[in-house]
């Protein structure tokens, strides 16, 4: 991911999740500087023709169990509405997969909506306890 993904469909991709594409693009543009500039944080994007189609990213924590190990966290799979169905999102956490293993993480972790269940399963992931959150705000 750079910066210039913004204006690159970038934003339209993470629609899938959330609305994001009426964002300040200027303010979408630094927060894309301070997440490539972080070590611990890999972005995906999946390019189609010349534009964003797909991002997904994985943030890697170090633990105080496992001996000071690394724990890889997959976040924000998203793939624009009309790309979906073209394995976009199967190369990318794919990908992010690697990466973790790369980078020396005991384990790679992500929290899906119910119905995508399946499709991470059919990538060699399992489902693994609950996951709790609040939102503040």
């Amino acid at each position: 991911m750079e910066p210039g993904d913004v204006d690159n469909g970038l934003l339209e991709s993470l629609d899938a999740l959330r609305p994001a594409s009426g964002m300040d693009k200027a303010l979408a543009r630094r927060i894309c500087e301070r997440l490539s500039a972080d070590e611990n944080r890999v972005v995906a994007v999946a390019v189609s023709g010349g534009r964003v189609v797909g991002t997904a990213s994985l943030l890697v924590e170090r633990k105080i169990i496992h001996d000071g190990g690394l724990a890889g966290h997959i976040e924000d799979v998203a793939v624009s509405a009309r790309f979906q169905g073209s394995h976009i999102g199967t190369a990318l956490v794919e990908y992010l997969l690697d990466a973790s293993k790369e980078r020396g993480c005991y384990r790679t972790t992500l929290d899906c909506q119910e119905d995508l269940i399946g499709f991470y399963v059919r990538l060699g992931l399992e489902p693994g306890g609950v996951s709790m959150r609040i939102y503040h705000g």
